[in-house]
């Protein structure tokens, strides 16, 4: 799916997706999940054609011809795989959908969500080809009304970048998100942010790394927002206990599908930590999981769930997301995820396909 402009992190610049999607089939009914990894592993170290090999050869056998009770019960049975949450997540969400139409209930009821009807929405830019580019894209966000600004962040574009975009918009809610891009040895660097009134650095230290993150908390006023490093509950309990931030990202691909986004946030409820829903570029079935995850109560941050517009220059659901003028997502009473895949326009950017029936 070709984006409608390239996004640039400290890893790289895209310019379109390939993506994995997984159907999965009980009574007739469909469910629907999206693998949310990238095409390269450079975010985690999962990438697009490991995830379909894995699901063909472990994930979907694991699964295929059994009898679940809910769709909590499906990633027990891909717990002993090692890591690849997002590809295991992809079968999971998919189940979760699934459930929720086989009952026609929407998802975020059978998540245990509706702690809000609409979902207070942020939007991720990426690194820009210059700051006037980065101000502009800024300007029509705001002009939007999205409710929260995240700039992509790297050594080199970070300090007089942001200074650039505090002197033209001085009272945004403003994050920066540098996707592991500094190490300690930038302390005193990143210390130079303090002066933004940022309301987080997302992940500036290594994909892995918690107890570093909490000597860098410990050493700046702005909160720290951990994602890629919280895969699991125990990770946010570890991350929590060593005050390594004062915020976390739940990513639901991230943390491999909806169980285990419940486990992470109920965690830091507990500990009176805020979440918030982060995005993987994702088509509108991952997107339209993201909003159903957004309605759980302790997402009181704007995510990254946005307009469908924002990114693809056509969805593969109908209708597309959309976002009021208010800065919000409504949610809908329909079964499942809310929205219908559009056949046609998925068929025509259709790369290939598998099926697996049980025997």
């Amino acid at each position: 799916m070709p984006l409608v402009h390239f996004f640039e992190t400290s890893f790289g610049r895209t310019y379109g997706r390939k993506m994995v999607l997984v159907e999965a089939v009980s009574g007739g009914v469909s469910g629907w999940g999206e693998v949310t990894c990238g095409e390269q592993p450079y975010y985690n170290e999962e990438w697009t054609e490991g995830a379909w090999e894995l699901l063909k050869s472990y994930v979907v056998p694991s699964l295929l011809g059994r009898t679940l009770e809910t769709a909590a019960e499906a990633g027990r049975h891909t717990a002993g795989m090692k890591g690849h949450r997002m590809t295991r997540g992809g079968m999971e969400t998919a189940c979760w959908d699934l459930e929720a139409r086989l009952k026609g209930v929407p998802l975020w009821r059978l998540i245990g969500g509706g702690a809000r009807k609409e979902i207070p929405c942020g939007v991720s830019i990426g690194i820009q080809d210059s700051v006037q580019q980065l101000l502009g894209k800024i300007g029509t966000e705001v002009e939007a009304g999205y409710r929260r600004i995240k700039m992509k962040i790297k050594p080199g574009w970070d300090v007089e970048v942001i200074r650039e975009v505090r002197r033209e918009f001085p009272s945004i809610p403003l994050m920066a998100d540098a996707n592991s891009a500094y190490t300690l040895g930038d302390i005193e660097r990143l210390k130079r942010l303090d002066e933004f009134g940022l309301m987080m650095i997302e992940q500036p230290l290594a994909h892995d790394e918690i107890i570093d993150h909490a000597q860098l908390q410990a050493a700046l006023e702005t909160a720290v927002c951990l994602d890629e490093c919280i895969r699991t509950a125990h990770h946010a309990e570890q991350a929590i206990r060593l005050k390594a931030c004062r915020i976390i990202n739940i990513k639901l691909g991230r943390v491999g599908g909806f169980a285990e986004a419940k486990r992470v946030h109920d965690v830091c409820e507990a500990n009176g930590i805020p979440v918030w829903c982060g995005g993987m570029l994702e088509s509108g079935v991952g997107r339209a999981h993201n909003i159903a995850l957004a309605t759980l109560k302790n997402f009181t941050l704007p995510g990254d769930v946005s307009a469908s517009r924002r990114y693809w220059k056509r969805d593969i659901i109908d209708p597309w997301v959309e976002v009021t003028k208010q800065g919000t997502i409504e949610t809908g009473d329909g079964p499942g995820f809310g929205y219908d895949l559009d056949p046609d326009f998925l068929a025509s950017v259709r790369v290939r396909q598998e099926s697996f029936t049980a025997q």
